[in-house]
């Protein structure tokens, strides 16, 4: 008996370690698993980059015998020296950086005062407004082109800068992102604040914005990201070349180089590096945001 009673607790330990083992091997594995998935992923984006500046800094001659070799015996920046020698490339560049930066900023402001709003004040018609955001959303900005063109022609903003900023700042997923973070917040801040005398004004400019700086980095890195990868919409409304925005003025040095792949690679690149610097410095800020306001 006394065998058979010091043998149970024993059996019990190992019963247990082997579970344990088990499970560690396990999540071992699963861990194997995502980081396979993740550099699959990392490859099919990283590849197509590296491809196009292999062939950036290739000879044009060398490209056209051989458009698929990733290895060069006469590497080159006469490509580069091309595209910024005959264009107006920094024009494009301080275009682009001027509209995209006021896009965020106002984006910012606006949509952020809208959810807090619709996340705090309560006020007559909430589900109505936030009704017509949600139709907003089912509504392609393709169908919009035409009547916002006629609009911007008849007030004369046609090949302004506003003209490009305007239209991105009502955006209703950042209204909805702001409306996630603001009704994740206590809201014992708001009825403290009202008890004090404070109006909806000071307590959204001084106690909500400073709390919700993930919020409003997602929205303006996004918003930063997509008013500088637009073509659409500034091809239509910008005719002067000194205006243009970087991918405006790079489809126009595309269509005039032809079949010059060297130079068509090394302006995608150009086109492309101040996205990867932005993504570089603020890779945290985007993960903190994506995490912390609710994005899927």
């Amino acid at each position: 008996m006394a065998a058979t009673t010091v043998s149970q607790p024993t059996r019990h330990r190992r019963s247990a370690g082997m579970g344990n083992a088990g499970s560690d091997q396990r999540t071992r594995y699963f861990n194997a698993f995502c980081a396979s998935v993740l550099v699959v992923f990392a490859a099919i984006w990283v590849l197509p980059l590296l491809w196009a500046l292999v062939t950036s800094l290739r000879p044009e001659g060398e490209v056209t015998t051989n458009p698929t070799s990733w290895w060069s015996s006469h590497w080159t920046v006469g490509a580069y020296r091309s595209i910024l020698g005959s264009s107006d490339m920094a024009t494009w560049y301080m275009n682009s950086f001027v509209t995209s930066a006021l896009s965020a900023a106002l984006t910012v402001l606006v949509c952020s005062m809208a959810g807090f709003a619709l996340a705090r004040t309560g006020f007559r018609g909430n589900r109505a407004v936030s009704g017509l955001l949600l139709a907003g959303l089912l509504i392609p900005g393709q169908v919009l082109i035409l009547p916002m063109f006629s609009e911007f022609s008849h007030v004369h903003l046609l090949n302004t800068y506003w003209a490009l900023v305007l239209p991105s700042i009502p955006t209703p997923v950042a209204v909805f992102v702001f409306v996630s973070f603001f009704n994740g917040l206590p809201g014992e801040l708001v009825e403290a604040a009202r008890v004090d005398g404070a109006s909806w004004l000071r307590v959204y400019a001084t106690i909500f914005m400073p709390l919700c700086k993930p919020a409003i980095s997602a929205v303006a890195i996004f918003t930063f990201v997509w008013s500088w990868n637009s073509l659409l919409w500034p091809l239509l409304v910008m005719t002067s070349t000194k205006l243009m925005t970087i991918p405006v003025g790079l489809a126009t040095v595309q269509s005039a180089f032809g079949i010059q792949y060297a130079r068509v690679m090394a302006s995608a690149v150009l086109g492309a590096l101040p996205l990867v610097v932005v993504f570089l410095l603020f890779q945290r800020r985007i993960v903190e945001g994506v995490a912390n306001t609710g994005i899927k």
